[in-house]
């Protein structure tokens, strides 16, 4: 095989119970990851305190579910707030470019720009404008 071939070829994804594409799921690495972490956690602490082995099992497997679902929820809730933010500052930069120099630009005044000559709101004058009356 050349390694042409070996590029071409897509890479086997890895899917958890058969069902969730680690791989290729949005926050279902980091999750999983999570959830082992804190089935540890639970179960270690709890056989540390009783020494009963079945209950310290029992608790690792709800810590784990516990734990990669409080993950999930969370990761998925800030991944669903950034793509409505994005979607939002997209709108925004195209009406700006729709109205930029318009009646309908909130920037416009009738008068021009205030302050500074060539200058708005947004950031100093560009360079070679003078402001007024220097």
């Amino acid at each position: 095989m050349s390694t042409e071939e070996t590029a071409e070829a897509p890479r086997k994804s890895f899917k958890l119970l058969g069902i969730l594409d680690v791989q290729n799921t949005p926050c279902a690495r980091e999750c999983v990851l999570h959830g082992s972490a804190g089935a540890t956690a639970f179960g270690l602490s709890y056989f540390l305190f009783t020494s009963r082995v079945r209950r310290s099992c029992d608790v690792a497997m709800g810590g784990f579910i516990f734990t990669t679902l409080s993950s999930w929820f969370y990761c998925r809730y800030q991944n669903a707030k950034m793509r409505i933010q994005q979607r939002s500052l997209q709108e925004r930069l195209r009406n700006r470019a729709l109205y930029e120099g318009t009646i309908v630009d909130p920037n416009f005044s009738v008068g021009g720009p205030q302050g500074h000559a060539g200058a708005s709101e947004d950031g100093p004058a560009s360079p070679g404008v003078r402001a007024q009356g220097s």
